[in-house]
This record gives C-alpha cells, sequence and structure tokens, in this order.
C-alpha cells in the first residue's frame, strides 16, 4: 500500500518469490493428504510398496464390523452432541452478544476456555469428573455409571458449545439491529421478533456451528479416548489404535473415508456462513 492509499503490486523476482511461496505451503499442506489417498488405493499390504489398483480395502472396510461398529458410534456421538452444543452454544453467543447482566464477562471469559484449554488437560478434567460423579450416584441411588457413549457425548457438548457461541457471535455482530427494533416498534413480543426476524437473520452461523460442531466431534480422539469405554470406541480413536500396530492400506482407506467426510462439512459450514451471509 503506498502513501497515497493505491495498491502496490510486487514486480519481477519479488512475484515469482511470492508465487513461490505459495506453492510450497500448498504442497506442504495437500502432499500429505494426497499421498494417503493415493496409497488406500494400494493393492499391496505393505504402505511402501506399490503394486497396482485396487479398491478391495473399500470393500473390507465395509465388511469390517468393528469398523461398522466405530462408525456407529461415531454418528450416535456426532448427532446427540451436535444438536445439544448448537441449542446451547447459540443461546450463550445469543445471551452475550444482546443482553447485558451481572457477570457476563466472566461468563464470556469461562465459555473460551475449552477452546483454550489443551485436550489432554480437558481430558483429564472430564475424566475425573465422570468418575467422581459415578461415585456420588452409587453412593446415592446405587445404580452403576461407566463410562460410554454417554459419557462421550456430554464431554464433544462440553467443548462444542464454545465453537458454536464463536460462530453465532461472530453472525450476530455483523446482523444490522435496526430490523429488530422496527419489530418492536410493530408491537411484536420478544419471542416473536426472535422467531421471525432475529433467527432467520442468525440462521447461517447457527448451521455453520453445528457443522463445525459436528465435524469437531467426528474427529476427536483425545478427549474420546479418555471418556470412552467398553463397547463404546469410536472410528478416530479405532483407527488411532489401529496405527499403533502398523499402517495398512486399510487404515489409509479409513482414514480417507473420514477426510472426505470432514471436508464436506468444513466445506458446507463455510458456503452456508458466505451464502446467507449477503442475504
Amino acid at each position: 500500500m503506498s502513501v497515497d492509499g493505491s495498491t502496490v503490486r510486487p514486480r519481477g523476482a519479488a512475484r515469482r518469490l511470492l508465487a513461490a511461496n505459495a506453492w510450497l505451503v500448498y504442497v506442504f499442506f495437500y502432499a500429505p493428504i494426497v499421498v494417503l489417498i493415493v496409497l488406500s488405493f494400494n493393492d499391496s499390504r505393505l504402505v511402501g510398496i506399490w503394486r497396482g489398483f485396487t479398491l478391495d480395502w473399500y470393500g473390507a472396510m465395509v465388511d469390517n464390523t468393528a469398523v461398522l461398529r466405530a462408525i456407529r458410534n461415531s454418528l450416535i456421538v456426532a448427532a446427540l452432541s451436535t444438536v445439544a452444543s448448537t441449542v446451547l452454544g447459540t443461546a450463550a453467543g445469543l445471551a452475550i452478544e444482546r443482553f447485558r447482566f451481572r457477570g457476563r464477562q466472566v461468563f464470556d471469559a469461562l465459555l473460551y476456555l475449552p477452546v483454550i484449554v489443551p485436550d489432554v488437560t480437558m481430558a483429564v478434567m472430564l475424566l475425573l469428573f465422570f468418575v467422581r460423579a459415578a461415585d456420588a450416584v452409587f453412593v446415592v441411588s446405587g445404580a452403576q455409571v461407566r463410562l460410554g457413549i454417554i459419557t462421550i457425548t456430554l464431554s464433544h457438548v462440553a467443548f462444542n458449545i464454545s465453537f458454536v457461541a464463536i460462530v453465532v457471535r461472530a453472525r450476530l455482530a455483523g446482523m444490522d439491529p435496526v430490523l429488530e427494533e422496527a419489530a418492536a416498534d410493530l408491537y411484536a413480543g420478544r419471542w416473536q421478533t426472535f422467531r421471525r426476524v432475529t433467527l432467520p437473520q442468525m440462521m447461517p452461523g447457527v448451521l455453520g456451528g453445528a457443522l463445525l460442531a459436528l465435524t469437531l466431534s467426528l474427529d476427536d480422539v483425545v478427549i474420546t479416548s479418555f471418556v470412552s469405554g467398553p463397547g463404546s470406541t469410536t472410528l478416530p480413536v479405532y483407527v488411532f489404535g489401529l496405527v499403533r500396530r502398523g499402517v495398512t492400506p486399510l487404515i489409509n482407506a479409513v482414514s480417507t473415508a473420514m477426510l472426505v467426510a470432514s471436508m464436506i462439512l468444513v466445506f458446507a459450514s463455510v458456503m452456508l456462513q458466505r451464502g446467507r451471509g449477503t442475504a
């Protein structure tokens, strides 16, 4: 940017250097992904030896009972945690952005803790919480609470609320409050204003936050591995366990399927935030 405000474009060697840097960044990011996808079609059990193209590993993935069970667990946890975290995160973002109340700054700071705290630390905290809660429930009612789908779902809700709230707040910050004020001037109640004016405008942020929560839930390994129990292994944890015994084309096929699903969700989230954001 020059002194008079006009844009200065790089020339000659500077332009070539910037272009080379951009290509190096893209190669660094996407070369491992390309290698993973290509080797998932390798007709050999040895990952480092290419023997031809095959779809057998994807067939083996579909026929593998353990993989299907892990996929089912992942989908159950992701669906339940996404719904709960979207509702709670949207309410939290709306409360912080639209209302003023005592303790608002403290609540705002606490809401960002799951984003800042390392996954391992949060996993240990959640594990200790569930163990103590299970002991308390056993003392009070005699019922035994074990780690499983429920504890995984609650853990995913705990960290997904913050991400949903961040996306929703970003959407609310860009909204013009004039329409809400106009609805109030036309004698619309708070619920009518929210349902007919506020919610339609913030819906791209809500859907974007929901897709982000769904993606994070499907990809989580660290926290899930701490709070999961027998029979509740999710797909990322299952793949992580397979990698410990050695990388095979089956792992590449499963990882490719997870990668494609995550990319579709992230792309859909971005498009929802941009698409209706200009409406």
